[in-house]
Formats: structure tokens, sequence, C-alpha cells
């Protein structure tokens, strides 16, 4: 079986990092983050979002820069708690030893943070866009 693709390897690594923080399931309830949003889900949620990967190869290294969406959705009149996951998701990225299969981090950072609403739904949304450099092993 080959390596996933650095974009498939760094969300997995994303949901492990998550996945691990009791502070941060307690807020979403649970190991809850998507690709889609979740028929009949009520929020507390996370998705991931936009993704982009370029190719940022050096002297014959393999490297690809990375640019992720993680948005999080919470309850109509509850940004305060879409920004307190978002800020704990944030801070579990502060630490840059999140083992990748197929390829090794090399920079990770959050490189914003904002908060809106869903014009349609009234959902409150806090998004995360993270920034990272990886090499293929």
């Amino acid at each position: 079986m080959s390596d996933p693709s650095p974009l498939l390897a760094f969300r997995a690594g994303l949901l492990t990092r998550f996945a691990a923080d009791a502070a941060l399931v307690a807020l979403l309830g649970g190991v809850r983050l998507y690709d889609e949003p979740p028929r009949g889900a009520v929020p507390v949620y996370a998705l991931f979002g936009e993704a982009e990967i370029r190719d940022d190869s050096v002297d014959g290294a393999g490297r690809h820069r990375h640019r992720h969406e993680v948005a999080v959705i919470a309850k109509p009149g509850s940004v305060r708690t879409a920004l307190d996951a978002a800020a704990r998701m944030a801070a579990l990225l502060a630490q840059p030893d999140m083992p990748l299969q197929g390829c090794r981090l090399v920079t990770l950072r959050v490189s914003a943070l904002k908060a809106g609403r869903d014009e349609r739904t009234g959902e409150a949304r806090a998004t995360l866009t993270v920034e990272a450099v990886t090499e293929a092993l």
C-alpha cells in the first residue's frame, strides 16, 4: 500500500493531534472533525475546509507547502464556544512534533483565526488557517 498524499497525511495528523486532547474533545463533545457537515449533527463540531498544497522542493528534497482551514461550527449566538475550541486547536498546533505518514513536518503555524456567522443558518463559526511545510521521507 502506498503512502497517502501529503494533504491526506497532514489531515490525518491534525485529526490524531486533536483527538488525543481531552480538553478539545470536551469542547467538541467528542472527536467531531469532519470532511463534510454531518447530516443532523448538532454543533459544536469542526470541519476540514479549503486546503491547498504546493510543490516546495529544495535541492532534490520533495517538499510541500500546505495551507489548510479548519472551521469550528457552533450554535447561533455562541461564537465564544467556537472560539474556545479554535483557540484550543491553535494551542495544540504550537507543538511542532506531529508524526505524519510518508512525510515529516518541517514547519507548522497557525497564521490566522477569524470569527463569523453563517448568514443562512446563523451558526457561529471560527476558522483557523494552518500553514505547514512537509518533506517526503
